[in-house]
């Protein structure tokens, strides 16, 4: 009977996916990858290379979904998020090669500025919902 009323991590987790809007989605998406980023640097600093490579690929994973995701058909913003997201992709390669964890923070740092414009956009919409017509 227990078990009903304790709901896991994961099940919060993914109901909080399932029933999020888009920009809170692609803000949980930046908020991955920079947590694995993180995790890559600290294990690269350790020399745990093989705990490092791990982690590099779930943050290239969530960068691959970024990109495959991104609605060319919305111009300019979506050419240079992707010219952003393919950078990323060639400083985690670099930083891979070479055990540069300074190339991974600055993958984090770049993703960490567009997280912020995602979730300003996404308060922004929030709030004007909650707005009188």
């Amino acid at each position: 009977m227990s078990t009903h009323l304790a709901a896991s991590p994961q099940a919060y987790r993914e109901s909080a996916v399932l029933t999020a809007p888009p920009e809170r989605l692609v803000v949980m998406l930046y908020d991955g990858a920079g947590r694995f980023l993180h995790q890559a640097v600290v294990t690269m600093r350790a020399g745990d290379i093989q705990t490092c490579h791990e982690r590099l690929r779930r943050a290239e994973a969530i960068i691959d979904h970024l990109l495959e995701t991104l609605d060319m058909s919305q111009g300019e913003v979506a050419q240079q998020l992707e010219s952003i997201y393919i950078f990323c992709q060639r400083l985690i390669a670099e930083a891979r090669i070479r055990l540069d964890p300074e190339k991974l923070e600055q993958v984090r740092g770049l993703l960490a500025e567009l997280r912020e414009a995602w979730d300003q956009i996404g308060t922004a919409g929030s709030g004007s919902q909650a707005a009188p017509a």
